[in-house]
């Protein structure tokens, strides 16, 4: 569960390509200074809640926790992390890329119902 290399793989790809579209949305967003705080602050922000909020012995994760949650939290966490990407795109315009996006993620989680159930049953 969780830890073939090619869908681990995957999930590296897609938590990066979302962090890099926080980071298009932050520059296209704004003008003047207020658009590098948001181009290096969402990503940043976006990437410290992903690495710090995890599930105890999540194989997919190599088990470290720095703030232990429970799985269900955790899969909101997720889907609300790559749903804001979804979102940005389309705010950007991007709206064809959003929709590549979205199904690349929805078939990351369609591949990954094993690791969805474990989820589920952590507290």
């Amino acid at each position: 569960m969780g830890s073939n290399p090619i869908y681990l793989g995957f999930r590296f790809f897609l938590e990066l390509t979302a962090v890099v579209i926080y980071g298009y949305w932050g520059w296209n967003a704004s003008k003047g200074p207020l658009r590098y705080l948001l181009v290096l602050g969402l990503p940043l922000i976006a990437a410290v809640l992903w690495g710090t909020f995890a599930v105890l012995d999540d194989p997919s994760r190599s088990g470290n926790a720095p703030i232990p949650i429970s799985g269900v939290l955790r899969l909101f966490l997720e889907i609300g992390f790559f749903g804001l990407a979804v979102f940005l795109l389309i705010n950007s315009g991007k709206e064809g890329m959003a929709w590549v996006f979205a199904g690349a993620v929805f078939i990351h989680y369609l591949l990954s119902y094993d690791r969805i159930l474990w989820l589920l049953t952590q507290k």
